[in-house]
């Protein structure tokens, strides 16, 4: 599957999974709509999106320097060859909105060693993209679609439901425990096979 297809690749992102919640999710019905299941809850460390609007991007950005056939396949190669980040311990007592007023998130306090990972992750980004023969790495990053980057700022979260409206303002909560496992790329098996 390639930029142009009409098969499209699903969303990439290095993330971490949630592998326990110190407190029922179910008592967030009260602030959250549509609360999300346990099982799919994680936190992303870096959203590389679709991968065949990324290639388009950073095409259309480069004046083509690079094809999409390349890009696929140096993202594909990159992600492969991240380091794993161990498993490690959060906690959240705030409720926020993010994604545009959409979405309600833990805003989750992790580990030193999480902040720095996610700083290697985009310090990588920045290297790959500027081997494809992206200017402006910056610019490009928080005007790509397939990125979807609203802020430069990363803030360490868990999505955990729909908000019931948008820009809501941030609801202090008990403290939660959160137990997060290693580092994973989410649908890893669809990346093209490198050769």
């Amino acid at each position: 599957m390639r930029a142009g297809s009409a098969t499209q690749l699903p969303r990439i992102t290095v993330e971490v999974p949630v592998l326990d919640v110190g407190a029922p999710l179910e008592s967030l019905g009260r602030y959250v709509d549509s609360v999300r299941k346990p099982e799919g809850l994680h936190m992303t460390l870096l959203h590389v999106g679709i991968l065949d609007r990324l290639a388009a991007d950073v095409v259309a950005w480069t004046g083509g320097v690079a094809s999409a056939d390349t890009v696929i396949r140096e993202v594909a190669s990159w992600l492969r060859g991240l380091p794993v980040l161990d498993g490690f311990l959060g906690k959240s007592a705030k409720l926020i909105t993010l994604g545009g007023g959409r979405v309600s998130s833990l805003e989750v306090s992790v580990p030193q060693a999480v902040h720095d990972y996610q700083t290697l992750l985009v310090q990588g980004l920045h290297v790959l993209l500027d081997d494809l023969g992206v200017d402006n790495i910056d610019d490009f990053i928080l005007s790509s679609p397939a990125l979807g980057y609203r802020s430069p700022r990363w803030i360490p979260h868990v999505a955990v439901g729909r908000a019931r409206s948008k820009h809501e303002a941030p609801l202090e909560l008990e403290t939660v425990a959160l137990e997060f496992g290693s580092s994973r790329i989410r649908n890893e098996a669809s990346l093209p096979s490198v050769v």
